[in-house]
């Protein structure tokens, strides 16, 4: 990586910390009005609009707004949700930034009563009971987990407000998991590894001990014995997930460094030793307007927050920590590139990938 890039994106990496000490720096808070712009431009943005739900009958033909009146924007259901998110992740980190005041209004039209009695009637109909699971579901548990971490007035109302939709998602795993055979290994929306990562940290942060408990063991169960994951058969060529790195950035949440270091030996028995040996290159967008192909930015970025918990979980002598470092840096760095908003089928969703890197909500 260049050094003038790399500076730059070991800034960007370090935005809460310069949030709480140097909360109007011009890097930080540029880039924080950038991924901002990118949620509020969408939020409220009803078309276009991708709606995948069951008809049961004619009262299910309806416009998205009415459907899912809190999250019917930014393209689909799931998008909206981590774009309030974003939101609120921002608005919490800088509350004195410009676009601060716009956050609060859109989070305050969207998180009301009424329209989460909506939302939970919806999620509820006949023939939804896989609706958003996991993907969706696990995000709406992140936007709770970040209203509960916000000690602010208004959050706490909209952390109220949005309960009764919490606690749907959140039984929703709960009644799923015992169920749930095997894991499901894509690099698209149903993956399991990642959606888990969103639900345990959320069970952590709310207390749930029962949901917490239930997916140490789905994750010991369904992980725990895996061996020569194979990296180099990815990506596949609309992942926006590592199949690989997501698992093991799952992993390390439930096991202590030594106990992850070696199970990473034999899940990863490729990763090298050597910070010097060149390792899992960025993916490569060959056309941003086709909304299949455009996953691949965000693959990158997920791939940098992965390899950064990965590290984490890492004991600090450990020499594939400097490895894995490198390539989060350089994805990341590929991954940030892409997060314009020239295009609304990246747009829509990417700028909340790079609020989970940058901000380094999954870890810590």
């Amino acid at each position: 990586m260049r050094p003038i890039l790399l500076v730059a994106f070991s800034l960007l990496l370090s935005l809460p910390t310069l949030a709480a000490t140097l909360p109007e720096s011009v890097l930080g808070a540029t880039a924080a009005e950038r991924f901002a712009r990118l949620a509020l431009e969408c939020a409220h943005r009803e078309y276009p609009n991708k709606i995948a739900h069951v008809l049961s009958g004619d009262g299910d033909v309806a416009p998205p707004r009415e459907l899912t009146p809190a999250f019917f924007g930014c393209y689909d259901w799931h998008s909206a949700v981590h774009g309030h998110w974003l939101l609120a992740r921002l608005a919490r980190t800088y509350p004195g930034a410009p676009f601060a005041t716009e956050a609060r209004a859109a989070l305050a039209r969207s998180l009301t009563p009424d329209h989460i009695a909506a939302e939970v009637e919806y999620l509820e109909g006949a023939g939804r009971v896989s609706f958003e699971r996991p993907y969706g579901l696990a995000w709406l548990l992140q936007l709770g987990a970040e209203l509960r971490q916000w000690d602010d007035p208004e959050a706490r109302a909209w952390s109220r407000a949005l309960a009764p939709l919490e606690r749907a998602a959140r039984d929703r795993f709960a009644d799923w998991l015992p169920k749930l055979d095997h894991p499901i290994r894509v690099g698209e929306h149903s993956q399991t590894a990642f959606a888990f990562g969103l639900v345990l940290d959320w069970a952590r942060i709310a207390g749930d001990e029962e949901l917490a408990t239930l997916l140490d063991q789905r994750i010991r169960d369904y992980y725990l014995a895996d061996r020569g994951c194979p990296l180099d058969w990815e990506p596949g060529g609309q992942d926006f997930l590592s199949p690989c790195l997501a698992e093991a950035d799952l992993v390390r949440r439930i096991l202590e460094p030594t106990t992850f270091a070696a199970w990473l030996g034999g899940f990863l028995p490729g990763l090298p030793m050597d910070a010097g040996v060149a390792w899992l290159e960025p993916a490569v967008v060959s056309d941003p307007t086709d909304p299949k192909l455009a996953h691949l930015d965000g693959l990158n970025l997920s791939r940098a927050w992965m390899l950064e918990g990965i590290a984490a979980g890492l004991p600090a002598g450990d020499p594939r920590r400097a490895v894995v470092e490198a390539s989060a840096a350089e994805h990341g760095e590929a991954g940030l590139a892409a997060v314009t908003g020239e295009h609304y089928e990246g747009g829509h969703w990417l700028g909340s990938f790079a609020v989970y890197l940058v901000t380094r909500r999954g870890i810590g």
